[in-house]
């Protein structure tokens, strides 16, 4: 599982030019999935981003949390961060989750976070849409939880 987190003072996605989700302070997450992604690596992720402390406190510092901050989350579905560029000039995206797979862990994941407490809007699986933020700091992190074989 991989998630792209960007702070943002404003976020909101369209589909077909209609407005579906829409945050005014927070964080837009990029969410990507991968084969074995499971429960354990959703927890995970959903508690580190309601965790990381990457709003500013009363002297400036990243300091806060999401909930600390009363910011809002704009969770969008990326199969495109497992993309491979390594060889050639087409991205190769077998490490994607096949939409059979990646729709539950989708969702999961978006209950694991509205269960922790943060208000979540989101895209819409599958669907061609246009992202658009401003990323305040900026501040980008980007965050893995890979599968761990005993």
């Amino acid at each position: 599982m991989r998630a792209l987190i960007q702070r943002a003072i404003r976020a909101e996605v369209r589909v077909a030019g209609a407005v579906i989700g829409k945050i005014n302070h927070g964080a837009v997450v990029l969410v990507g999935f991968t084969h074995g992604d499971s429960d354990e690596q959703l927890t995970w992720m959903a508690d580190k981003i309601v965790g990381l402390r990457i709003f500013a406190d009363d002297e400036d510092k990243m300091n806060r949390s999401i909930l600390e901050s009363a910011g809002e989350l704009l969770v969008v579905s990326q199969f495109t961060l497992y993309g491979d560029a390594a060889k050639g000039r087409r991205p190769s995206f077998i490490d994607a989750a096949r939409p059979e797979q990646a729709i539950p862990l989708y969702e999961r994941f978006l209950a694991l976070l509205r269960d922790r407490g943060v208000t979540v809007a989101t895209g819409e699986f599958g669907a061609m849409m246009e992202v658009e933020l401003v990323n305040v700091g900026p501040v980008t992190l980007w965050l893995e939880r890979c599968l761990i074989l005993a």
